[in-house]
C-alpha cells in the first residue's frame, strides 16, 4: 500500500477510533449549546433561529472548511496547524507569527475543555444526588484521563470507540424523538431563521458566542489527521453529523413544543428522555463527556511534536507508546496540561463559570488556520486569485463575527484563556528567536584542515585515551563542515585522544517517516561523518540507530571496531563508544542589543527546566559527556584597565 493510500484507507478499526478519539468535543456540544442559546423564556424565534445557525455552522465551518478544504492539506498525512505551516513557510517569514498565535491558542483550549466536559458530566448527577461534592471527582476523573495517556491514543480509541458509538446512536433516537413531538421544527433548515435572529432580535448577534460551542471540537478533526487518516474521519463524519443535526432539531421541537414556558435550569438535552430513561442517559452522557477530553490531549501532543520540529518549543522527550504510525505521547506536556486543569477546575469550581472562558481561544486558532489554508490554495493549489479572496472573505466573516461575539466573555473569564495563550506565544516566541541567534552565531569551520591532526591525535600515545570511538553531535548541516566548538573540545578544552572519530547530525525532516541515512569517510578507519534524515514522527533514538549504522559498515568491512588495546584486541573485544553532546549557556562576557538580551535570558532561564538534549536523542546516559561551552554573541572589544606602577 503506497503512502496515499494510507492516509486515504478505511477500516471498521479506524472508523471506531475516529469516533473514540476526535469526536468527543464537537459530540458532546447538544449537551450545553442549546441551554446556552435559549436561557429563559422559551421564545420561538430563537428556537428556529438558535437551531439554523447550528446547523449552517456545523455545514460550513465544520464539514466546508474543515472536512472537505481543510483535510486535504496534509502533510504525508500529517495534519494541524504547524503541519499546515510547514507547507507554506516558504511564502513568508511573518506566516510564523500566524502559525505561533493559531497554535498557542489551540493548546490553551486544551487546558480549558477537559475541565469544562467532564465538570459538565459530573454536574448532571446532581438531579440524582443534590448535595454531592463535584469538584474531587472531576479532579480524581481528570488524574486518571491523564494518566491513561501513555498507553497510546490506539488503546484509548479502541476503548472509547463502542461508547461514542452508543453516544450518538441514543443522541440520534432522542432527536427522532423530538422531531416526532413537533415536526415544524425542520423548517429551521432555512437559513433565513439563522440572519432573523442575528439580524432583526435586539442583541442576537451576541448568541453567535453561545451558538459557536457546537463547532469548538472541529480544529480538533484536522489536528488528529496523523491518528486516524483522512478517509476515516470523512466517512465517520456523515455520521456523527447526521446524530448531531437530529438531536439539536429534537430538542428545538421539544422547545417549539414548551414555547411560552420558562426553562427554569431544565435541559432541553435531558428533557428529552423519558423518565425511566434518564438515569442511564446521565451515565452515557457523563462517560461520554470525559471521553471530550481525549481529543485536545491528542490534538496537543501533535501540535507539541511538530512545534519542537520547527524549533518552536523546547526539545522534550516524546514516546510512541504503541507500533501504529501517528501514536504518540510527550510525557512533559501531559503534566503541564493536567496541571493547568486542576488549577482551572480549582479557579472556577462551576461548569457554567468555564463556559465563559470557553471558546475564545479557538476562534483565534481557526482564523490562523483560515489565513495559512488561503496561502496554501494560492500557491500550493494554484486556485485562482479570486476564489482564494471569497474563501478568505467567507470565513474572515463568519470566524471573526465569533470572535467579536466571544470576546463578551473577556472579563468573565475569557481572560484565562487569553493569559494561558500569551504564556504559551512568548514560550514559542522566545524558543524560535533564539533559535535564529544560536545558529547566526555559531561558527562553523572547514574540517579537511583538521583530518590530518585527527589522526595523529589518535596516534599520538603520550596522550591518555579518552575514548575507543568518540562521538560528536554536531548541527553542521554541510558535510564539509564541524562546529568550531567541536574543534576546540577536541584538541583544546581537554585532548581527547580517540581511535575513530564519529561525527552524527540529525535532519529532520518534512515528512513524517524518513529513516535515512548517509555515510562519509573522512580518513581511512579513522574519521566519519554520519547524517541521519528522520521523518518528524520518527523517534530520536540516535544510540539505537548509530549502532545499527557501525553494525551495517562492519558487516561490509568498512570499519574495523574492534577494541585497539593490545590485549582487548587479542580477544576481539568490541571497543568503547563514548557520546559528547556540547550544552551551550549565556557567558557574562557579553554585550548585545536589548531584545536579544531579554530573549537569551529568557530561552536559557526556561532550559533549566528540561531535560538536556542527550535524553530528546535518546542516547545511553551511561556512555554521554555533556560539555558546558559559551555562547559568545560579541565580546567585550574595550575594558578600562589601568596599569599602576
Amino acid at each position: 500500500m503506497d503512502a496515499k493510500h494510507q492516509h486515504t484507507a478505511i477500516s471498521t478499526a479506524g472508523l471506531l477510533i475516529a469516533l473514540g478519539i476526535i469526536y468527543g468535543d464537537i459530540g458532546t456540544s447538544p449537551l450545553y449549546v442549546m441551554k446556552a442559546i435559549v436561557p429563559g423564556r422559551i421564545d420561538p424565534d430563537l428556537v428556529y433561529g438558535g437551531i439554523s445557525c447550528v446547523l449552517w455552522t456545523l455545514t460550513l465551518q465544520t464539514t466546508i472548511k474543515y472536512v472537505m478544504l481543510t483535510l486535504n492539506a496534509d502533510n504525508n498525512g500529517e495534519g494541524g496547524i504547524f503541519s499546515l505551516y510547514t507547507l507554506v513557510r516558504r511564502r513568508g517569514a511573518w506566516l510564523s507569527g500566524v502559525a505561533i498565535v493559531g497554535g498557542a491558542a489551540l493548546l490553551a483550549d486544551g487546558v480549558i475543555t477537559p475541565p469544562v466536559s467532564v465538570s459538565s458530566a459530573i454536574e448532571g448527577l446532581e438531579a440524582v444526588y443534590p448535595d454531592i461534592q463535584t469538584v474531587p471527582i472531576v479532579i480524581a476523573i481528570l488524574i486518571a484521563l491523564f494518566l491513561l495517556q501513555s498507553f497510546g491514543t490506539q488503546i484509548v480509541g479502541k476503548a472509547f470507540g463502542p461508547i461514542m458509538f452508543l453516544w450518538f446512536s441514543m443522541l440520534a433516537a432522542l432527536g427522532l424523538y423530538g422531531i416526532l413531538q413537533h415536526p415544524e421544527i425542520l423548517k429551521a433548515i432555512n437559513p433565513y431563521y439563522a440572519y432573523n435572529m442575528l439580524a432583526n432580535r435586539p442583541g442576537g448577534f451576541w448568541l453567535l458566542g453561545s451558538v459557536f460551542l457546537c463547532t469548538t471540537g472541529a480544529e480538533a478533526l484536522y489536528s488528529d489527521l496523523g491518528h486516524c487518516g483522512k478517509g476515516n474521519i470523512r466517512i465517520s463524519w456523515i455520521f456523527v453529523k447526521l446524530c448531531l443535526v437530529l438531536n439539536y432539531f429534537g430538542q428545538g421541537g421539544w422547545l417549539i413544543a414548551h414555547q411560552g414556558e420558562q426553562l427554569s435550569g431544565r435541559n432541553p438535552f435531558y428533557a428529552l428522555m423519558p423518565e425511566w430513561f434518564l438515569l442511564i442517559g446521565i451515565g452515557i452522557a457523563t462517560i461520554a463527556a470525559i471521553i471530550a477530553s481525549q481529543a485536545l490531549i491528542t490534538g496537543s501532543f501533535t501540535l507539541v511534536a511538530e512545534a519542537i520540529r520547527l524549533n518552536m518549543w523546547p526539545k522534550v522527550r516524546l514516546n510512541y507508546p504503541t507500533d501504529v504510525k501517528g501514536q504518540l505521547y510527550v510525557p512533559s506536556m501531559n503534566r503541564l496540561l493536567l496541571l493547568g486543569c486542576i488549577a482551572v477546575v480549582l479557579y472556577f469550581r462551576r461548569s457554567e463559570n468555564m463556559e465563559a472562558a470557553y471558546g475564545l481561544a479557538i476562534t483565534v486558532t481557526m482564523l490562523m488556520t483560515t489565513i495559512l489554508l488561503s496561502m496554501w490554495l494560492l500557491h500550493n493549489k494554484r486556485v485562482p486569485l479570486p476564489v482564494v479572496g471569497l474563501f478568505v472573505v467567507v470565513y474572515g466573516v463568519i470566524e471573526g463575527s465569533f470572535l467579536v461575539a466571544n470576546l463578551i466573555k473577556f472579563p468573565h473569564g475569557g481572560w484565562v484563556s487569553v493569559a494561558i495563550s500569551l504564556a504559551l506565544i512568548s514560550v514559542m516566541y522566545v524558543w524560535l528567536r533564539a533559535y535564529f541567534i544560536k545558529r547566526r552565531l555559531t561558527e562553523f569551520v572547514k574540517i579537511e584542515p583538521y583530518v590530518e591532526a585527527l589522526k595523529q591525535l589518535s596516534n599520538d600515545e603520550s596522550i591518555s585515551k579518552y575514548a575507543t570511538h568518540l562521538v560528536f553531535m554536531s548541527s553542521a548541516e554541510r558535510q564539509s563542515e564541524i562546529e568550531s566548538k567541536i574543534i576546540y573540545s577536541i584538541f583544546q578544552k581537554r585532548p581527547k585522544r580517540a581511535d575513530i572519530y564519529w561525527f552524527v547530525h540529525v535532519d529532520t525532516t518534512d515528512e513524517p517517516y524518513t529513516m535515512e541515512y548517509k555515510v562519509t569517510e573522512l580518513a581511512h578507519d579513522d574519521v566519519f561523518r554520519i547524517t541521519f534524515r528522520l521523518g518528524f514522527r520518527v523517534e530520536q533514538r540516535i544510540n539505537l540507530y548509530f549502532r545499527k549504522v557501525v553494525e551495517d559498515l562492519v558487516r561490509n568491512k568498512e570499519v574495523d571496531i574492534t577494541s585497539r588495546y593490545e590485549s582487548l584486541s587479542k580477544q576481539h573485544v568490541t571497543g568503547d563508544f563514548r557520546f559528547v553532546v556540547l550544552e551551550k549557556f549565556l557567558s557574562v562576557e557579553n554585550e548585545f542589543p536589548m531584545v536579544e538580551k531579554l530573549v537569551m535570558q529568557a530561552y536559557f532561564y526556561i532550559k533549566q527546566f528540561i531535560a538536556s538534549e542527550d535524553k530528546y536523542f535518546g542516547l545511553d546516559t551511561s556512555s554521554v559527556k555533556v560539555e558546558k561551552v559559551p555562547l559568545v554573541i560579541t565580546p567585550v572589544r574595550e575594558v578600562a584597565l589601568k596599569r599602576i606602577r
